[in-house]
């Protein structure tokens, strides 16, 4: 494409955002780009945006600062772009206000929005059931699960309505009960910070020298699952012979590790074409009531648990 052709084509689409009332760009805002899991989704974004002639500003907000997302809603300019999808972290302090704003917005993830914005989110509680069930139904008794915030406290986990952390969790506790068997609050290991491979490892590693018996290990993202699976690896507990691993979120290296790893689904294109669904339908004035959506569950069984 020559220069006269690059020229005509920025006339042309200035020309229809000028006719549409509107810029032509969808803010995409995540806690961090250094998660695969929002990596991925940027790029599916971007992708689904394209595919209706919208472009994606990409930008990361200072998790669990004092500003952090609040700021980003309250300083978001409309003559940047058109409207902000929004992936809010565990760790932001939101109240229902900071969401009452006269642009459009979609949020994305395990936090609830009060019913005040479209929110799209996978379904945590009934993808960890199908985790705990299919542990259960091929021949662990004894679950571990990394990646909690907190100690195990089931009366308090009954009344969870948001945090992936602890709705997998309560999802965990209750296909366990449905098969009559308790999680051990002692073989819940504990990451207070990101669920990142070292952290997965570091936790797999206390569970192992407690020398409470486990055979079977729910990792709450995939990354976690890499440091369970090398923790498991160096203390020579074979995989999924003595012990099987199940992660969250089907990163792309899961397929690729020396072991495969099972994991569930998070719906990634899914919640991405969705999200952008609703957005442009905001734009647009075609969508005018808030929805909570939620993207459906399944497991990708490979290596690291029996068939």
């Amino acid at each position: 494409m020559n220069d006269d052709d690059l020229q005509r084509k920025s006339r042309s689409v200035a020309d229809r955002d000028l006719n549409r009332g509107t810029t032509g760009f969808i803010t995409l805002v995540v806690p961090s780009l250094a998660q695969p899991y929002l990596g991925q989704l940027a790029d599916r974004v971007i992708g689904e945006a394209r595919k209706r002639d919208y472009s994606v500003y990409v930008t990361a907000y200072a998790e669990g600062s004092p500003g952090g997302a609040r700021e980003v809603l309250q300083s978001f300019d409309p003559a940047v772009s058109d409207g902000i999808i929004l992936s809010l972290s565990e760790l932001e302090d939101i109240s229902p206000d900071n969401f009452d704003v006269d642009y459009p917005l979609v949020v994305l993830g395990s936090r609830t929005t009060w019913r005040r914005v479209d929110h799209v989110t996978h379904d945590d509680i009934e993808s960890a059931k199908i985790a705990a069930r299919y542990m259960l139904e091929h021949g662990s008794s004894r679950i571990a699960v990394i990646g909690a915030r907190e100690p195990l406290d089931v009366r308090k986990l009954r009344n969870a309505t948001e945090s992936s952390a602890q709705l997998r969790l309560k999802g965990i506790v209750e296909e366990c009960r449905s098969y009559h068997r308790q999680l051990d609050p002692a073989l819940v290991g504990i990451t207070p910070g990101s669920w990142t491979i070292g952290a997965g490892a570091d936790a797999m590693r206390q569970l192992i020298d407690s020398h409470v018996p486990f055979d079977g290990v729910i990792a709450l993202n995939d990354q976690l699952a890499y440091g369970v699976l090398s923790a498991l690896a160096t203390s020579g507990i074979r995989v999924p012979g003595q012990v099987q691993v199940i992660g969250f979120d089907n990163a792309e290296e899961s397929a690729y590790l020396q072991t495969p790893l099972t994991s569930m689904d998070s719906g990634l294109y899914w919640i991405a074409f969705t999200a952008v669904k609703r957005i442009i339908g905001r734009i647009q004035g075609t969508i005018t009531t808030p929805e909570l959506l939620k993207a459906k569950s399944k497991i990708i069984v490979r290596k690291t648990t029996r068939p």
